[in-house]
Order: structure tokens, then C-alpha cells, then sequence
């Protein structure tokens, strides 16, 4: 299984507080899935750039989880019809666990 992160923007209109519950049955679904959830943090509400089907603003969730491949696939699919939900992201988590190790691997590029 790999580590994904997935980032999850909430219809500020449509959740009650600060999207706790959803998280819940996000986590229930992922554990449903096979994988399991490392962190999960609020990033609360945030004012968009442009709108995202006439919002303004949204409650920002961001989820570190580990998932069999085929089963993030079929994730943003899943949320698409859910109204709940504005925009779903999903990235491959690969960062280093600590920032000397950053330094230390470019020093060994050059």
C-alpha cells in the first residue's frame, strides 16, 4: 500500500461543525476500503481565489492515508455526486520525514 495525501474542500453551507462528523465517515470509509488513516487535520475555513460553483468559501480537511492503489482510484469517484463536498484531491505522499534529510540528499546529488 502506498501513502497518498488527500486534500478535501467541504460545502461550508451544507456541514455543521467545522466538518467533524464528515471526517468521521471519511474514515470509516477508508478504513472499509482496506486502509487506514495516519493524520487527519482541520485547516478550517478559507476565502477561494475564484468562486467553485458559486462559493466563496469553504472548510479545508487534510488527510494522510494509506490505501491499495485500486481503491484510490475509485475515491474521487465516490465523493463526485456527494453535495457536501466542493472539490476532493488526491496526491502521493512521498515526503521526507525530516527537513535534513533534504539537505543531505541534494549535497549527495551534486
Amino acid at each position: 500500500m502506498k501513502t497518498y495525501e488527500t486534500v478535501i474542500i467541504l460545502n461550508d453551507r451544507l456541514i455543521q461543525d467545522e466538518g467533524k462528523a464528515f471526517a468521521e465517515e471519511f474514515s470509516s470509509k477508508i478504513s472499509g476500503a482496506g486502509g487506514e488513516i495516519i493524520k487527519s487535520t482541520p485547516l478550517g475555513r478559507k476565502q477561494f481565489a475564484r468562486p467553485i460553483r458559486k462559493h466563496k468559501t469553504g472548510i479545508y480537511w487534510d488527510f494522510i492515508i494509506s490505501l491499495p492503489q485500486e481503491e484510490v482510484k475509485k475515491l474521487p469517484d465516490a465523493y463526485k455526486l456527494d453535495e457536501r463536498v466542493l472539490r476532493i484531491q488526491v496526491f502521493i505522499y512521498d515526503r521526507p520525514a525530516k527537513p535534513e534529510e533534504l539537505v543531505l540528499n541534494k549535497k549527495n546529488e551534486e
